[in-house]
């Protein structure tokens, strides 16, 4: 029984090493899209509507500065992008791009104030409506939920997919290592952050399932049986999804000096942001001035922004409307899981779907909503 096993072990292993040295082709972010406003290394793209019925208020989604936004559209059946597109709603994305030496002055009001408020006027123009949805993932949901505070009349809707914002927490290494990382010292050497340099402190914060569980579970897959070129064409997809998530992970752009140093030192080691104590420009950031409906996403075993990062934005914000989910995946799970496209995202596109109506629809639903809390609090 023993020999069965180690001659299947070995028909997989030999499998395996026959595709790392001849690799299938493959894409990621596949999903059709044009460009429709550049500024210094910034894309905003809009993606090409698939549903035939529109929802009237669109979207824009902000990603991290640290990652490549294409997680969102990593390949057809593991895309938020696409479903959220075939749910009917116009979805726009900022590509922040690949920042050089010429970035290393670049500060958070220039990613807030600057690039993020200039897409979302580019889009505001072209829909014609005063406010639109932002979507904000991870780094970029902090982002997001900073241009809220500070532009709440351009903002319809709030919604933040594992974002941090109290960042006084040990339940994450990141959260742990951060607030004694010697940040002046990283800043003034380098200027510009590389990106490989964080990326590895990353890999570190979950070793054994990043650099070595995942490669075993990669020849677990394998398959070899009678049909040789059935198990091939399958052997070849899944390697293909092996090597998309590898090709984001390791796709890591640097990061402009100043705005490293602020975001590490103003969130991470002083958490000013839920303090509301956090400037930019010399502007304070207030939490309270976010009154529009707000959902939260969460992952339950997410290892970067653990949950209790995540939850006091409900209490720090005025919306009356506003949700906490919490989905029992990790912090990638929730973008490319079998979960995120069978409950995720339905779940968001349930949530934003009464609150992107036109006016009078609109109205009748938040009617609708005030009858149901005055029903409960009766009760």
């Amino acid at each position: 029984m023993n020999d069965l096993i180690l001659i299947e072990d070995y028909k997989k292993f030999k499998l395996g090493m026959e595709l790392f040295l001849n690799l299938p082709e493959f894409s990621v972010g596949t999903t059709p899209s044009e460009i429709i406003y550049t500024e210094d290394k910034m894309k905003l793209l809009h993606y090409i509507p698939t549903a035939e019925k529109q929802h009237p208020v669109p979207i824009l989604v902000v990603y991290a500065l640290v990652n490549r936004y294409y997680i969102l559209d990593l390949q057809p059946d593991k895309s938020v992008i696409r479903r959220l597109l075939d749910k009917g709603f116009d979805i726009y994305i900022i590509d922040w791009g690949y920042p050089s030496g010429v970035d290393r002055y670049l500060t958070i009001d220039d990613y807030v104030n600057g690039y993020i408020n200039n897409a979302v006027d580019k889009i505001r123009e072209l829909s014609g409506l005063d406010k639109i949805s932002l979507l904000g993932v991870c780094q970029g949901g902090t982002l997001s939920v900073m241009y809220a505070a500070l532009h709440p009349e351009k903002v319809k809707n709030l919604i933040t997919l594992v974002t941090p914002v109290n960042f006084d927490t040990d339940k994450g290494l990141l959260h742990i290592w951060a607030k004694s990382l010697d940040v002046d010292s990283i800043v003034d050497n380098y200027g510009i952050v590389p990106g490989n340099l964080l990326n590895a402190g990353f890999l570190l914060t979950d070793l054994f399932r990043l650099m070595i569980d995942k490669y075993v579970g990669l020849f677990e897959r394998i398959e070899s049986g009678p049909d040789d070129a059935v198990c091939q064409q399958r052997n070849e997809e899944t390697f293909k999804n092996f090597l998309r998530m590898e090709k984001w992970i390791f796709d890591s752009p640097d990061q402009a000096g100043e705005t490293f140093r602020q975001f590490m030192k103003d969130c991470y080691q002083k958490n000013l942001l839920i303090k509301n104590k956090m400037e930019l420009n010399g502007k304070r950031i207030n939490l309270e001035k976010i009154s529009m409906p707000l959902l939260n996403v969460m992952a339950e075993f997410d290892h970067l922004v653990p949950n209790d990062a995540s939850i006091p934005l409900n209490d720090a914000v005025s919306s009356s409307d506003k949700e906490m989910l919490v989905f029992p995946t990790g912090h990638i799970g929730i973008f490319v899981g079998s979960r995120s496209q069978k409950e995720v995202c339905p779940r968001i596109a349930e949530w934003l779907k009464p609150r992107s109506l036109d006016g009078s629809r609109e109205e009748k639903f938040k009617q609708k909503r005030k009858n149901q809390r005055s029903k409960v609090r009766t009760k």
